[in-house]
């Protein structure tokens, strides 16, 4: 599947056409950047403006907060885009796709102006902060705390493996705002970072893969931030708030899922048809052949469940349950079509120079991320 015949339910001539120029933008300006990118750990600040100037940021937020206007086709577009060009190292899909959104439908009108038209510029970058070190999945188990002192909160805790950690300056922050123990006193809060005394920034975590993306451990030790600072102003929400927009999140997993398969496709096909053994080419050997039909099947059957998603999702239908399930199951479909693409490589496959290689590292965390798999499947047999 080309960008030129990409077909789907729900895009438009506009989402196509966003598709397609993103697509151009990533392959010609930053590929050629992202062997540096991968070196440093991290990608610069200027692709994030560049991203900005290019209305590649906050594509689903409204104009009159300096988005694009558009809807989660626009989002998506962008993911396939990225896909394409396979730069994994872009955390845009957190930055307008998460932290813009719970904004955008949970802020006041005062947090909307103050923080959408900078996250859409990429003088902000967002980063949303849940997992700590003794808490992943289960987030009712956050010990962040955010304690009331007059029209201000004190902020302290810590939290790891959060995208974006190395450069954002815009977190959402999962903490307590109460006693209780559970859900009724999670609140979300909004940290600028730049002129916050107590933050500091740990490591940037080694991976496996995904190299580029920035991801970091980052604490926060009686960080004091003003009280119009919580979202939507009103404590005890976040939970709520979390649970509304997870299924986006999953979703988001699951369309990075189809972009990462159709690049595996379309690298193994170009290699199959090309490299020869025994004075033929690889894909002349049936097993060849019906290895790369099976992971087609898959990739259609993939990409026709995550569209009737996105369909669903832009309807206001897509509940909590059939998110899980699309996450997980698209994700073990991915790794095991990479693998199987891999494999078609021969002893190219296993090495990093290859963009098949990283395309199998990056898929790992696919399946952990956004919520474990087996958690998703936990979570959707509640529906049952």
């Amino acid at each position: 599947m080309t960008i030129e015949n990409f077909a789907a339910p729900w895009i438009t001539d506009e989402h196509r056409m966003l598709l397609d120029s993103a697509s151009r933008f990533f392959t010609e300006q930053w590929v050629p950047r992202d062997a540096a990118w991968r070196a440093a750990g991290v990608m610069d600040r200027e692709a994030w403006r560049e991203a900005g100037t290019q209305g590649f940021l906050c594509a689903s937020v409204p104009e009159q907060y300096g988005g694009g206007g558009g809807d989660f086709g626009h989002e998506a577009a962008l993911i396939l885009a990225q896909g394409t060009a396979g730069i994994g190292g872009f955390g845009g899909s957190v930055h307008s796709g998460i932290v813009a959104q719970y904004i955008l439908h949970f802020g006041t009108e005062a947090q909307k102006q103050r923080w959408l038209p900078r996250l859409a510029s990429g003088e902000l970058i967002g980063a949303i902060a849940m997992t700590e070190p003794g808490t992943g999945s289960d987030l009712q188990g956050i010990r962040t705390r955010a304690v009331r002192e007059g029209a201000s909160y004190r902020v302290n805790g810590s939290k790891t493996f959060i995208t974006n950690g190395q450069l954002c300056n815009l977190i959402l922050l999962a903490c307590r705002t109460g006693e209780d123990k559970g859900a009724q006193s999670i609140s979300l809060a909004v940290i600028e970072t730049d002129d916050a005394n107590g933050f500091r920034r740990g490591r940037n975590l080694e991976k496996i893969g995904m190299e580029a993306q920035d991801t970091s451990e980052l604490f926060f030790d009686d960080v004091v931030i003003p009280e119009t600072h919580l979202l939507g102003g009103v404590e005890g929400q976040g939970f709520i708030q979390m649970m509304q927009e997870l299924p986006q999140e999953r979703l988001i997993v699951a369309v990075a899922g189809i972009a990462t398969i159709e690049q595996a496709m379309r690298l193994t096909l170009a290699y199959t048809k090309e490299r020869k053994a025994f004075g033929k080419p690889i894909f002349a050997f049936q097993n060849t052949r019906f290895k790369l039909a099976e992971c087609q099947a898959t990739l259609l059957a993939a990409r026709a469940l995550v569209d009737t998603a996105i369909v669903a999702h832009m309807g206001g239908q897509l509940g909590i349950d059939r998110a899980a399930l699309i996450k997980y199951w698209v994700t073990d479909q991915q790794c095991k079509v990479v693998d199987e693409c891999l494999q078609l490589f021969g002893g190219y496959g296993y090495m990093k120079e290859y963009p098949i290689a990283r395309l199998w590292a990056d898929s790992r965390v696919q399946r952990i991320y956004g919520g474990t798999n087996e958690i998703m499947k936990e979570l959707a047999a509640r529906f049952l």
